[in-house]
């Protein structure tokens, strides 16, 4: 019967055109296929395969499978139906790789996606922060480096935080963006910590926004512009074996604060885009640095997440398919202070020159400083 209805079913859809059935949509749907289903697929025909599988690995209900085509409801998650009926819940729709202590899906990052006119406006700032990194421009010593190991941009460049405006009215993030104070000082910031380690880095500090108004083009074109800013900088300095894109998350400061011995840190919180076909490799290296942070700082990393989310204007590769050892970080949220964000900066810088010094078979330098 099932092959009796493909005779009639596919010729059906030819004679309605090529708008139905696209490359694009062929592709879109084999990305929902995981790659033990692909196997087990391939297993029906080839037993050999299965081997590959998992052990504790069974196959999807074919009952299950059906309800869900038809009714594009997934009965093991309750979000695909609460999704469509209540406004905003598919903000949450992404996936929880990792997840750090106290973290549930109520915590997801989110994106404030300010209008232009709102993200080139002129505010008000703590101009005491452009002192302190110009302070520490001068007092860094010469130190012999490693020429490009760490590159660190920031695509959406104007992120800023709240207590470092002076803005009356707090409740739109939104509104926390700023041209030089922002998310750029905690790259900055970054840079210098690892040089502390005997790391070499090149620091982006592009005004993404501003080149996004020279273009005509919306904000959500941040990461397409942000990688042409990558590869001008992969071409004047070469490869470089880590990739930072540093940002910081709109939630509110319940979410991004945690206190850790009487001190107050802003959470970091790493991103995984899945529509980078080579993602296992970046998932690695965000979970590795997550345990590590997680081991002597509980509470501090909020895991490793994956939005997930797919449609005009959503990106899911952030630019991570460029290397492996590409990442994405939000510090803190828009109710974090630079001074609880350079805490966690500092956390950071350290825990990952111990964990790149420990790939190499080298001591750190510098790692016996408190």
């Amino acid at each position: 019967m099932g092959v009796l209805l493909l005779f009639f079913f596919i010729p059906l859809l030819t004679a309605l055109g090529p708008s139905i059935i696209t490359s694009a949509s062929i592709n879109e749907a084999g990305r929902n296929i995981s790659h033990e289903m692909f196997v087990s697929m391939m297993g029906t025909e080839n037993s050999y395969f299965t081997q590959a599988l998992p052990e504790d690995y069974s196959p999807p209900s074919v009952s299950s499978a059906v309800f869900e085509l038809a009714t594009s409801i997934n009965p093991e998650d309750h979000r695909s139906l609460l999704g469509r009926e209540l406004p905003g819940f598919a903000l949450f729709d992404g996936r929880i790789i990792v997840a750090g202590e106290g973290v549930d899906y109520t915590q997801m990052p989110i994106e404030s996606a300010p209008p232009m006119e709102v993200l080139l406006a002129e505010r008000e700032a703590a101009n005491e922060r452009l002192e302190e990194i110009e302070r520490m421009r001068q007092e860094m010593d010469e130190q012999e480096l490693l020429e490009n190991v760490v590159h660190i941009m920031h695509a959406h460049n104007r992120e800023s935080f709240f207590p470092e405006l002076n803005i009356e009215d707090t409740s739109n993030a939104n509104l926390a963006n700023h041209g030089e104070v922002n998310i750029t000082l905690a790259g900055e910031r970054l840079g210098m910590e690892l040089a502390k380690y005997g790391i070499g880095s090149v620091v982006d500090k592009s005004d993404i926004g501003a080149k996004l108004n020279d273009r005509g083009w919306l904000y959500r074109d941040s990461y397409r512009m942000a990688r042409e800013v990558l590869k001008g900088n992969i071409e004047e300095h070469g490869e470089f074996e880590f990739y930072f894109d540093l940002h910081r998350d709109a939630q509110r400061r319940p979410v991004t604060t945690v206190e850790i011995n009487g001190v107050e840190y802003a959470k970091l919180l790493f991103v995984i885009g899945k529509n980078n076909p080579n993602h296992e490799k970046n998932e690695d290296l965000m979970t590795e640095l997550h345990r590590r942070v997680e081991e002597k700082y509980p509470g501090l990393s909020r895991g490793v997440f994956d939005p997930t989310k797919t449609g005009t204007g959503v990106n899911g590769v952030y630019n991570q398919d460029v290397s492996p050892n590409s990442i994405l970080i939000e510090f803190g949220g828009v109710d974090n202070s630079l001074e609880e964000v350079y805490r966690t900066v500092e956390v950071f810088a350290k825990i990952f020159s111990e964990f790149y010094w420990e790939t190499r078979g080298e001591n750190m330098p510098g790692g016996d400083e408190e």
